[in-house]
């Protein structure tokens, strides 16, 4: 069964940082594109930041700067470092790991800054 865990939300003051990692497993085939997306209650799913296998990054300009995408293909894990938060930063961040054949999500995380 295939599963994408994510950690590392919680609770941050502004200005702090927090590292979200996603390690998927029971995927068959290479994983392409990885990535973080946010979504409000009642909003649209937005794009965090993404990044191919082969380490081409694609970040929101309302993160650029702060948020830093990274991976490990021999993990299969994606990890977002987020600096600076703002309270604007707060959403469930959902960790996304895509083949050729689908899409796969994970559960959400809750980031939520605050002072």
């Amino acid at each position: 069964q295939v599963q994408l865990v994510e950690s590392g939300g919680g609770l941050v003051q502004p200005g702090g940082s927090l590292r979200l990692s996603c390690t998927a497993s029971g995927i068959s085939g290479n994983i392409g594109q990885m990535g973080w997306y946010r979504q409000a209650p009642g909003t649209l799913r937005e794009k965090v930041a993404t990044i191919t296998r082969d380490g081409g990054i694609d970040v929101a300009e309302s993160v650029q700067g702060r948020f830093t995408i990274s991976r490990d293909n021999a993990e299969d894990s994606v990890y977002l470092q987020m600096n600076n938060l703002k309270p604007e930063d707060t959403d469930v961040y959902v960790c996304k790991a895509q083949t050729f054949r689908r899409i796969y999500w994970g559960q959400g995380i809750q980031v939520t800054v605050s002072s």
